[in-house]
C-alpha cells in the first residue's frame, strides 16, 4: 500500500482493488454523469444539492476549495476509482481536521448507484483510514450516518469503527435536521 503525504505532491493511493486521489479538473464530466445518475441513490443522505451543483464552474470551485483545505491542513478530498479498469466508483473526504488537545478528523463518503455493495467504498475507507493514522499522524477518526442507513452502518462495523452514540439533530440532509450515530476509530484499533 502507497501513501501519499498531504505536501508531497503525488496524488494516489493504492490499496485493495481501488485507489484514491485528490480530484482534478479532468475528472469533471465522469463525475457529473455518476453524480447525475446516482442522484435519487444519494438524495436521502446527502445535504440538498445547489441548482448548479453539477455545473463545470461548481466543480471548479470544489477543486479550488479541495486544494485550499488540503494547503491548510483542514481537510483532504479524494476520488476512489476502480483499480482494474479506473472507473470513478466514488468519493471519500477527511474533514474538521483537529491539530492540538485533538488528533482527529470526520470520515465522509458517497458511491455511486452503479457501484454500491461491490466493495469499493470499505476498500476506500480502509486505505483512507490507514492514510489519516500513518501519514497524517491523527489518533482518531469519526464519522456519522443515519440510523436508517444500514449499509453504512454495515460498512463503518465491518472496517473496524466503533458505534459510540447518538446525536439529535445532528447534520443538515437533504434540507432537514436528521439524527446520526456515531461512530469512531482510535490509532492502533485493527483495521479490518
Amino acid at each position: 500500500m502507497s501513501f501519499l503525504k498531504p505536501d508531497d505532491g503525488l496524488r494516489r493511493i493504492d490499496g485493495k482493488g481501488v485507489y484514491l486521489r485528490h480530484p482534478e479538473p479532468r475528472d469533471y464530466q465522469e463525475w457529473s454523469e455518476l453524480r447525475e445518475a446516482s442522484r435519487a441513490f444519494l438524495t436521502p443522505w446527502e445535504p440538498t444539492w445547489p441548482d448548479d451543483d453539477l455545473s463545470r464552474g461548481s466543480f471548479r470551485y470544489k477543486l479550488r476549495r479541495y486544494a485550499e483545505d488540503a494547503r491548510d491542513g483542514r481537510a483532504y478530498a479524494f476520488f476512489i476509482f476502480n483499480a482494474e479498469d479506473n472507473a470513478l466508483v466514488g468519493g471519500a473526504t477527511l474533514s474538521r481536521v483537529q491539530r492540538g488537545v485533538a488528533l482527529s478528523c470526520s470520515l465522509g463518503y458517497w458511491v455511486g448507484a452503479p457501484h454500491q455493495r461491490r466493495g469499493y467504498t470499505s476498500a476506500g475507507v480502509r486505505v483512507l483510514a490507514r492514510y489519516a493514522f500513518d501519514d497524517l499522524a491523527l489518533h482518531r477518526v469519526e464519522a456519522a450516518c443515519q440510523p436508517d442507513n444500514e449499509p453504512s452502518r454495515s460498512l463503518l462495523k465491518k472496517v473496524g469503527f466503533t458505534e459510540e452514540g447518538f446525536a439529535r439533530a445532528y447534520l443538515r440532509i437533504n434540507g432537514d435536521w436528521r439524527d446520526h450515530v456515531l461512530f469512531g476509530l482510535v490509532a492502533g484499533d485493527p483495521i479490518r
